[in-house]
């Protein structure tokens, strides 16, 4: 384990580094107010094709670098999307699915481990009405808690977006990895304000 003191630690080439933000909801909020007319629709995707899945992860997170279900091996990525504790939502716009929604169960829990939408709908208030539907979901189950986390690769008002849908950050980290632009997992001009130091 790496120990972090104050001041700069050097990232090594062929690595990206990001800070992780933490938060957690200990009780459901007033649902937020959705653009009036907006026309996106969200449903549940029950045991969803591992290519139909890795397409909308792709289109929605190459652009921030997302990458670990991109790596990861079908049938670990299968048993994932199968288990009964995780419900897959996609949001959509006309007849395009454009928003992922995956949320993981426990027994007293639950984590928003995917959010996003398509870049095009930035800004649009898709990413309000995904919310509003992860919300309704979680707390619709007898939890405890909502989790999710975010990091400084991310969009840069994610972090602000989810302290305003009533998260609250609690810990952080920082985390190391290869970058994915290096080994093909995604396309090198993927996430250009992140440059790549080989």
């Amino acid at each position: 384990m790496i120990v972090l003191r104050n001041g700069y630690t050097d990232v090594p080439h062929g690595k990206i580094a990001a800070v992780v933000t933490y938060l957690e909801m200990t009780e459901a909020p007033p649902r937020r107010a959705e653009p009036a007319g907006h026309g996106f629709t969200v449903e549940r995707v029950r045991r969803p094709s591992l290519d139909w899945y890795r397409d909308l992860y792709r289109r929605i997170g190459q652009h921030w670098l997302w990458f670990s279900r991109l790596r990861m091996a079908d049938d670990k990525l299968a048993a994932i999307l199968g288990d009964p504790r995780v419900e897959i939502y996609a949001l959509r716009a006309g007849d395009q699915d454009e928003g992922l929604l995956e949320l993981h169960f426990s027994a007293t829990e639950c984590n928003l481990a995917f959010f996003g939408v398509a870049p095009a709908l930035v800004g649009s208030g898709a990413g309000r009405v995904l919310m509003n539907k992860a919300v309704s979901e979680a707390w619709s189950q007898p939890i405890r808690r909502f989790t999710v986390n975010t990091c400084t690769l991310d969009h840069p008002n994610a972090l602000a977006f989810y302290i305003r849908s009533g998260f609250r950050p609690y810990r952080r980290k920082v985390e190391l990895a290869d970058d994915p632009r290096l080994d093909g997992t995604l396309p090198r001009d993927a996430a250009p304000q992140v440059p790549i130091l080989e």
